[in-house]
């Protein structure tokens, strides 16, 4: 059935570049838009799936997403193991919300990985100092992790992992890459809130790490703008930032001291507010980030 379907696709290409091009350019043309169309025919193909997994530190079980690629299932890869990347959402969202709002099969199988989205809980993805129910790094950095490599052919190396996220999932993202470069060798931001310093007591924060005016100095060392001076070049990191986002300023701070402590990474302002069309059209380019980065290694 799917050799039929290759076929009858590509005969229809073929026919409709034959009648706008001469003979010379149909051979250049064909491949890009032939895999376009069967990506887009086999996308059906592709599993999305919720499970539930125990974090021991916790002692409760956490949902998640599952999006596994149409490569997955083909017989004629059995053995095939595939990159992670690890999607997270942001504040007073879930693990639902990047499968609702975007294509992630389509992303899955374009790029053949599988994408993981946990639920986050407004944990701003930290362990909490003060709140034993909210042990969020170590969950997804090690106890989920673990679960996805055991139960899904998965590659696994740091090379092969990215981790990236939009507002508080950017912030999380970016701290779970930075404090575990041997774990993540790609990772990125999409108006993440990247300093929450700077923000007290808004978004639950003060739930997770006290309250601000008595504990600056944990707020502080809990923000991914400080942790800055302890990077080391090594990682792939992409950036996006809406030029009348919230977090602007913040994520502006963020790229000039990234450059200032000399760590390459890719920052791009274009425009756009705290919206869901930012996110999804900011995912794109990062998902082809990362498949640039698992394909050539660490820049």
């Amino acid at each position: 059935m799917k050799k039929t379907l290759r076929y009858s696709l590509a005969m229809a290409v073929m026919a409709m570049l034959l009648t706008t091009a001469v003979a010379k350019d149909v051979t250049t043309a064909v491949p890009a838009i032939y895999d376009q169309a069967i990506a887009a025919a086999e996308k059906q193909n592709a599993i999305v799936d919720t499970v539930e997994v125990m974090s021991a530190k916790m002692g409760r079980a956490i949902k998640n997403t599952i999006v596994l690629p149409a490569q997955y299932t083909q017989k004629k890869n059995p053995t095939r193991y595939f990159p992670v990347v690890y999607l997270l959402h942001g504040a007073n969202g879930s693990y639902r919300d990047w499968p609702q709002k975007a294509d992630l099969r389509s992303l899955a199988s374009q790029y053949g990985v599988i994408i993981v989205c946990p639920d986050g809980q407004d944990s701003w993805y930290f362990d909490s100092p003060i709140d034993p129910q909210f042990q969020f790094e170590t969950y997804i950095v090690y106890e989920l992790r673990n679960y996805i490599e055991t139960h899904y052919r998965t590659l696994n190396q740091a090379k092969y992992r990215a981790i990236t996220g939009l507002s508080m999932g950017g912030h999380g993202a970016l701290w779970l890459a930075f404090r575990h470069p041997d774990i993540y060798a790609s990772c990125g931001s999409m108006e993440g809130g990247v300093d929450i310093y700077n923000y007290p007591n808004r978004w639950k924060v003060n739930e997770r790490l006290g309250d601000f005016e008595s504990n600056k100095e944990i707020w502080r060392e809990h923000s991914v703008m400080y942790l800055v001076p302890s990077l080391e070049p090594g990682q792939n990191i992409v950036i996006d930032a809406g030029k009348d986002d919230v977090f602007i300023e913040a994520n502006n701070a963020l790229h000039e001291a990234l450059d200032k402590q000399g760590i390459p990474h890719d920052y791009t302002v274009r425009p756009g507010k705290h919206s869901w069309s930012f996110w999804v059209n900011a995912l794109d380019y990062q998902m082809l980030f990362f498949y640039k980065a698992f394909n050539t290694g660490v820049r």
